[in-house]
């Protein structure tokens, strides 16, 4: 393999000749072959967007001149645009507070940019990693900040994607609300509801998780950046910061702004925990829904089979004609992972000391991770298990008529005593607690049809 020589402060590397990336980014490379895993293109391309926004606010301000400016943002459009994206290399677990994901960014722009003022790869003459590209920035207020930038574009994805699941469920609602069905509570029989009430519950769970994302989101449009290395913004221009979160807003269309506390915003990681704590909240809840689905739709003869989910691939190697809920099975799995990132980011950010928390790699992965796979979860769940599924109205039916627990409407009437021996005889003896309680006379035949209308049960009032 051909090499070229690059030197760090530590002294030489020789460094792949194709690679945009220079000593930094190898020594790491060489120190943390841990996981495999990448950064995230979110994260990455909000690092880029910071070094961008940093090329041009520091050329307006006088402190990097025009051509060196040009070039640096030209490369971040290129790699923004899709390319140089293989030499984002550096594992997801490194150096504390991101200081090898940082440098991996400073040295691909700035070999790209030196490539474009005619140059060689590792001429750092012309554009210098630490001297130009991360001009008047610091790991610690760049990584911070885009974890802030890649949470609000992927949130934002994640919110498209519950607000679907919501209309999804809704219409169900509205397709289901005149099929009668037993209620279920502890596993047990209740009174009846319309499954159209069951899956519009679902509904407004998931616009109550989707505004309590959009609040928790909110605190991650306040920007750190031009904090450099401990809040103080040593070697940025006084109008930096301002400057820096204006180009950001222009750049994403997000309405980020400045932090009122640039030290704290250094110091705390509570926007990531705040906001994944809202997207645990949706998970454990998303499992609750896919779990009901499963139940409603067990079977085909042995089970519940209220429901029919769509089938979507053979279930068994060895049982022939077997089909699986293998689309809730997977958002299953999904929210376990989901609920393991959340508690990573809560260990890491109760782990800051003095003036940084070094664990942002891991809070980076784990929430970007947590966002994006949720998402993508929530998108195939939509479109091949909720749009898709059936009712079976009969079935619905005869479970409510059988219900124990519509002895509940004579409550009224006869009293729960007396309902409670209507509810015994009747599963003692076979008969229906219509003929017990006109046996019994209890209440008069002439009355007892009305009170005992299903659908007038799934409404308030006394019969």
């Amino acid at each position: 393999m051909k090499t070229r020589t690059e030197k760090d402060s530590l002294g030489e590397r020789r460094v792949p000749e194709d690679a945009y990336y220079g000593a930094q980014t190898d020594r790491a490379l060489e120190n943390f072959p841990i996981s495999g895993l990448r950064p995230s293109p979110a994260y990455v391309d909000a690092t880029v967007r910071i070094k961008m926004a940093a090329a041009e606010v520091n050329h307006a301000l006088g402190l990097l001149d025009g051509e060196r400016a040009g070039a640096i943002t030209e490369a971040c459009r290129e790699i923004l645009g899709g390319r140089l994206r293989e030499w984002f290399v550096v594992d997801v677990f490194q150096a504390g507070a991101g200081t090898s994901h940082n440098m991996n960014v400073n040295e691909v722009v700035a070999n790209r940019a030196i490539e474009r003022l005619g140059g060689t790869k590792g001429d750092y003459s012309l554009v210098h990693p630490n001297d130009h590209v991360n001009m008047a920035q610091s790991t610690n207020d760049v990584c911070p900040t885009a974890i802030r930038i890649a949470a609000c574009t992927e949130t934002a994805r994640l919110l498209e994607a519950v607000a679907e699941a919501e209309k999804l469920f809704r219409d169900k609602a509205g397709e289901f609300d005149p099929i009668v069905k037993s209620g279920r509570t502890h596993l047990q029989d209740a009174v009846p509801l319309r499954l159209g009430q069951e899956f519009g519950a679902y509904a407004t769970s998931m616009h109550k998780h989707g505004e309590a994302i959009r609040r928790a989101a909110e605190s991650s449009r306040e920007l750190g950046i031009g904090g450099t290395a401990v809040g103080t913004g040593v070697n940025a221009h006084p109008r930096y910061r301002p400057l820096m979160v204006q180009q950001l807003r222009l750049q994403t269309g997000i309405d980020f702004r400045e932090c009122d506390d640039y030290f704290e915003a250094m110091q705390s990681l509570r926007p990531f925990v705040e906001l994944s704590g809202a997207v645990r909240a949706l998970a454990q809840d998303l499992i609750r829904i896919a779990n009901d689905l499963r139940l409603l739709g067990s079977g085909p003869k042995t089970g519940l089979a209220e429901i029919r989910l769509p089938e979507r691939q053979p279930g068994s190697s060895i049982m022939p004609g077997k089909v699986n809920p293998v689309m809730a099975e997977m958002l299953d799995m999904v929210c376990f992972q989901v609920i393991g990132c959340d508690s990573t980011i809560l260990l890491a950010a109760q782990a800051g000391q003095l003036e940084l928390n070094v664990m942002m790699p891991v809070v980076a992965h784990n929430l970007l991770h947590a966002i994006s796979i949720l998402t993508n979860a929530l998108g195939v769940f939509g479109r091949f298990c909720l749009a898709g599924i059936r009712a079976d109205p009969e079935r619905c039916r005869r479970y409510a008529e059988s219900s124990m627990s519509v002895v509940t409407v004579l409550n009224p009437h006869i009293g729960y005593a007396a309902a409670a021996e209507v509810a015994r005889e009747y599963l003692e003896s076979g008969d229906s607690i219509r003929d017990i309680v006109v046996r019994r006379g209890l209440i008069p035949a002439d009355r007892l049809d009305g009170i005992l209308e299903l659908e007038n049960m799934t409404e308030p009032g006394i019969k």
